[in-house]
């Protein structure tokens, strides 16, 4: 029999980002409960790294900037500047990247939580994954992101990083 979801704190952030090591960047925490209808993460970018310029075709993006500063940039919206306590809504279907500053960037972002994983392409290459039946994929962009030195990649299709050659998660 399913277990149903607990409502409760589930992180301490402030805890989180102060025992953070300087060099540390990447997926610090993400939302992982059974039965969730919602996909979160903290997030956070070194001084000077970029989320490549991406479209996400299906879902919303809902970015809270926790510290650090950075841009945003959109196709309609140019650049805007980002800073601790900002909000973003990235709408499904728009072109956008963000860049961090010389202070860094660490924001959460929490979106709808995707029903499986879909391999998108050709018609030939239009297969379904199912990861389990728990079903979900990665967190937006966290499966770009190197556990060996915390850089993301640009190339969507990498299984490695350029810069370590360290496996990129699937």
């Amino acid at each position: 029999m399913a277990v149903p979801p607990t409502a409760g704190v589930l992180a301490g952030l402030t805890d989180l980002l102060q025992d953070l090591p300087a060099n540390r960047g990447g997926a610090l925490w993400r939302l992982s409960e059974r039965g969730r209808q919602l996909d979160a993460n903290v997030i956070r970018m070194l001084p000077g790294a970029r989320v490549a310029g991406h479209v996400d075709p299906d879902l919303d993006v809902l970015l809270c900037v926790l510290g650090g500063s950075g841009r945003l940039e959109t196709e309609a919206g140019g650049q805007q500047r980002l800073e601790a306590g900002c909000v973003a809504w990235l709408p499904h279907g728009v072109h956008r990247s963000l860049l961090a500053d010389e202070d860094g960037l660490v924001y959460v972002t929490a979106h709808c939580r995707r029903p499986g994983l879909m391999i998108r392409g050709t018609a030939a290459s239009a297969v379904v994954e199912a990861e389990g039946a728990e079903g979900g994929e990665a967190a937006c962009l966290l499966n770009r992101v190197c556990p060996g030195c915390d850089r993301p990649t640009e190339d969507v299709s990498a299984r490695y990083c350029s810069r370590c050659g360290t496996q990129l998660p699937s």
